[in-house]
């Protein structure tokens, strides 16, 4: 039961939200959900609450079968509610009223003059907020006081409606409803009429049954006829079962013969139609049209089986008295339920309006009992037609067409719902999920359909509130006919207010408009377009919220032009399913999008960006993430001092936002190590520490509802190239081998042995020294590109090779060639890749010069530091390299031991390093006045661009870097 949703004595909460919502504003609350959406449908119908005219139409009648189902049912209501002052009103599917009954002068005559009355339209479209139009519109029971209604007429009034279904098709055949004043309103008004209407179904459901009985009643009797009309005695057969012998159809085949029997029915042009069945037998179906005694008419299919093993029947014997249920008959109203014309108010009555009398309820006629059959076994007769007693056929199935393509349909929509179940969702993108529910409806269930959603749902945000004025992209579009004049795909849609789209948006509910031409609204958004579409055929129409857990993320609409039928009620439940699965997987692509492009923008962010410009190296980098979303792989390349450079791969396990993050964390790190001049082995074995105090923690108690997000596995190649010296320092930890291509084309995997995975811990890395050739090619890569589900580590590793194995190629031509030949469609893995191609540094841009640990040597590097830049012609840098040059060789003799090296490199900048055979770093302080020593290496860092240390086996190496002029 529905309560009221106001007090009444609180009217005046009701009428500012009804004085808002007419202004326009947003109203939240006093209103229930179900009259806010039925005040939205009226003003989008253009109602006017203060001036409501109703449309009279004459002659309206319902059909006789609904008239006699509910006669019993509403002499029954009325009965009940003698004594009370309340209009019972029969209205049929358009909302017009046909009868109206009850008593109660005055509420009769206010009724009167408001038009509600037979033959007067009360749907929403005309009417506003009403207890037949409302109930009609939102396909449901309501109850509505006072306030509630949306036209002024009508608020004195409470009333509760619901409809009237057929049982079989789910249609909407009538309309009932009880009004009356405002102050005799009650709650229970609702529950009364739904069992009414309830009632008036399930009598409409029992004639249905007794229609059945009744046509195969038809049929025996005409069999009969023809039997003594000379033809051989050849009773009918009943459906076969299994006899003694086994020899019966098995369930697979009596199933299959009961749907081709339904389709039958449900097909007036077909008569004839063959199935195989199992053991090569085949049966024959063949209807036959049968008319009752009472005028009903229907469909008997019979079954002959052919071939196969013999078969048991069970024929009919004559007809043995059974019982049946007793007819239900209804003696003719004794009382008048509406009132009558003419009478004087002497006497308490008063004249009729015109319209408002109501014809005595129908008398129900009662039914000819249907005398049943008992089954029995009739020996001797085989399906193959042979032998004693042969029958022509059994009877398989009666029914009438319209309940047959009822249940053929029902199977139909049951199939599109599996195979949307199977087909909608196979992948995570928004766009192609909306094309896949587009698929599964055209051409089976619409004729054209259109998905539209927001921009935000298809970048993966979340869609604020849906309305009118909210632009929708259509990104689905499905039609059996392409000439169609409809929005096509990518353009930009933004619905009027009156259309049934901004009405599914706003209201957050289905709408469903039988007869498009009726639709004006739908009309206004386009008149010129939609008046086309009406001209080629499109009548009918389904509109359905994209909804998923709990909000709107577009709408789905769909259209009917090659089918006749427009959409019905049952339509209406299978497209909100076939929407509802869809809108999940939707939400599903549209929460995976988001996840996917905010770690997507993560690691774009944390791996390098632009590209990187050492002399020592040409270089060439890819990264390209997993069909199933980014993942930790990177790469890296760190200029270090010396005119050197480091290579660098990672690969962190697992994809999303954790390993993005956690690769920028092991990225930073390598920078850090870098930057410290570590030994690659050395490198390494800080990585590994530093991973394993992540994956413990990091010092802190892990809370036990916290998910653990420890690093699960990273490896990573560490690599080191001397552009003086051209050779490479390499070292692994569980990563693959890089390869290395030579300038004639020569491909090498390089032997390194490989370490344990990052933060295992208690292994020492190895390294590897190459000497690398001029215009060699150096290849890192991770796991991804050479490994994958369907391929083998070698079978990669041997592709890589063949791919490689080419001389004179460009480091950006070789990226592309790789990716071209190795990577997948649809990747699994993301793959991270680096190509660097060698250079190297000429004699002619070196200078190193050895002396012993003497002062006297301090003036000749100043001398020969002059020299060698007047050589290379950087005179401009001659003054602040000396300075720097001296002071570097007087630290190195005052604190160091050994013989003591200098070296100067014209590359990118000006190298300048001494080398000793110390391992203590000197560090920059700031000297006190009074301090006689301490001024040079803060004189080093004022006059060059960078400086640092960095540790040999034999000793330590104090470089600085100036840039050319």
């Amino acid at each position: 039961m529905s309560t009221v949703s106001v007090a009444w004595d609180d009217i005046g909460g009701l009428a500012d939200a009804h004085e808002r919502f007419l202004a326009g504003a947003r109203v939240e609350t006093n209103v229930r959900g179900s009259v806010l959406e039925s005040w939205m449908r009226s003003r989008s119908e253009g109602v006017e609450p203060h001036r409501v005219q109703l449309p009279y139409a004459s002659g309206l009648t319902l059909d006789d079968r609904l008239m006699r189902a509910s006669a019993p049912v509403l002499k029954d209501l009325t009965g009940v509610l003698a004594n009370v002052s309340m209009a019972v009103a029969l209205c049929d599917a358009q909302a017009r009223m046909v009868h109206r009954y009850g008593t109660g002068r005055q509420l009769l005559e206010r009724l009167d003059d408001i038009n509600f009355a037979p033959g007067f339209d009360a749907s929403e479209r005309v009417a506003g907020t009403n207890g037949v139009g409302t109930a009609l519109a939102g396909r449901g029971p309501i109850y509505l006081a006072g306030r509630e209604h949306f036209a002024d007429c009508l608020q004195p009034f409470t009333c509760a409606g619901a409809p009237i279904r057929d049982p079989l098709s789910g249609r909407i055949e009538a309309v009932l409803d009880l009004t009356c004043l405002r102050g005799d309103g009650d709650p229970a008004m609702l529950a009364l009429v739904r069992k009414a209407a309830r009632d008036i179904e399930a009598r409409l459901l029992e004639q249905a049954t007794e229609r059945e009985r009744a046509l195969l009643a038809a049929y025996r009797r005409a069999r009969r006829d023809t039997c003594a009309g000379g033809l051989p005695q050849q009773p009918p057969q009943a459906l076969p079962g299994p006899g003694p012998e086994g020899g019966g159809l098995g369930a697979i085949d009596l199933a299959v013969l009961r749907e081709k029997a339904e389709e039958l029915i449900a097909s007036p042009k077909r008569t004839l139609d063959e199935v195989v069945l199992s053991g090569g037998r085949v049966a024959t179906l063949l209807s036959r049209q049968v008319t009752g005694a009472a005028g009903e008419t229907g469909t008997v299919v019979e079954v002959r089986v052919l071939g196969g093993p013999n078969l048991r029947h069970v024929g009919l014997t004559a007809p043995a008295e059974r019982t049946q249920p007793a007819p239900v008959t209804v003696s003719p109203l004794t009382i008048p339920l509406g009132p009558v014309s003419a009478v004087s108010r002497q006497t308490g009555t008063y004249p009729a309006h015109p319209h408002a009398a109501g014809p005595p309820l129908p008398q129900t006629a009662a039914a000819t009992p249907v005398v049943g059959t008992q089954p029995r076994i009739q020996a001797g007769t085989d399906g193959n037609g042979s032998g004693p007693g042969t029958a022509d056929g059994w009877v398989l199935l009666v029914g009438e067409p319209g309940v047959g393509r009822l249940a053929v349909l029902a199977r139909k929509r049951l199939e599109l719902l599996h195979d949307a179940s199977v087909r909608i969702g196979t992948t995570l993108e928004v766009t192609r999920t909306a094309e896949e529910l587009v698929e599964v409806a055209v051409p089976r269930f619409a004729d054209l359909m259109v998905v539209d959603l927001p921009d935000p749902v298809l970048l993966g945000e979340e869609p604020g509130p849906l309305g009118g004025d909210t632009p929708l992209r259509r990104v689905a579009i499905g039609t059996v006919r392409a000439e169609l004049p409809v929005y096509g795909i990518g353009d930009s849609v933004e619905y009027v207010p009156s259309t049934p789209q901004v009405r599914c948006l706003e209201t957050g509910q289905s709408v469903l408009e039988p007869v498009l031409a009726d639709a004006e609204g739908w009309v206004a958004q386009d008149p010129a377009r939609f008046g086309q579409a009406l001209a080629q055929g499109i009548h009918s129409l389904i509109t359905v919220p994209l909804r998923a857990r709990g909000t709107i993320l577009g709408v789905a609409s769909f259209y009917r032009s090659e089918k006749p039928a427009p959409f019905e009620d049952d339509d209406l439940s299978l497209a909100q399913e076939l929407v509802g699965r869809a809108a999940i997987c939707i939400d599903n692509a549209r929460r995976y999008t988001r996840e996917h492009n905010t770690a997507l923008a993560l690691q774009r962010s944390l791996l390098p960006r632009g590209r990187p410009e050492p002399t020592a190296v040409e270089v060439a980098c890819r990264y390209l993430p997993a069909q199933a979303g980014v993942g930790g792989d990177w790469f890296d390349v760190i200029p270090l001092s010396g005119a050197r450079v480091a290579f660098v791969v990672g690969d962190v396990v697992g994809h999303g936002l954790h390993a993005a993050a956690t690769m920028g964390r092991l990225r930073t790190a390598v920078h850090n190590f870098s930057s410290l001049d570590l030994q690659p082995d050395e490198l390494l074995t800080q990585l590994d520490d530093l991973v394993g105090g992540l994956d413990r923690g990091e010092g802190w108690a892990v809370e036990p509802s916290y998910q653990d997000s420890g690093i699960v596995g990273a490896t990573c190649l560490y690599a080191v190239y001397d552009q003086v010296s051209r050779r490479c320092t390499l070292t692994r930890a569980g990563h693959p081998a890089p390869a290395v291509v030579t300038p004639d084309g020569a491909v090498d995997f390089v032997d390194l042995p490989s370490g344990p995975p990052l933060g295992l811990g208690g292994m020492p890395f190895e390294t590897v020294e190459l000497e690398l050739a001029e215009g060699s090619q150096l290849v890192l890569y991770t796991d991804g590109l050479i490994e994958d589900r369907g391929r083998d580590i070698d079978i990669g590793l041997d592709k890589l090779r063949a791919v490689l194995a080419c001389a004179d190629r460009a480091p950006e031509d070789t990226c592309d060639a790789v990716l071209d030949a190795l990577l997948p469609s649809r990747p699994s893995d993301d793959v991270a890749l680096l190509v660097a191609r060698t250079h190297a540094l000429g004699p002619e841009q070196v200078a190193e010069w050895e002396w012993p640990s003497d002062p006297a040597i301090v003036s000749r590097s100043r001398a020969a530091v002059t020299k060698q830049l007047a050589a290379w012609g950087l005179d401009q840098l001659a003054f602040t390299t000396e300075l720097v040059a001296s002071e570097l060789v007087t630290n190195a003799i005052r604190h160091a031991s050994g013989p003591i090296r200098l070296r100067l490199l014209c590359d990118r900048a000006l190298i300048c390093e001494v080398s000793d055979g110390s391992s203590t770093s000197p560090r920059l302080r700031r000297a006190r006045n009074t301090d006689e020593d301490g001024r040079g290496l803060f004189l080093i860092a004022q006059f060059t661009q960078h400086w640092g240390t960095r540790y040999t086996t034999d000793g330590k190496i104090i470089w600085t870097e100036q840039p050319l002029p």
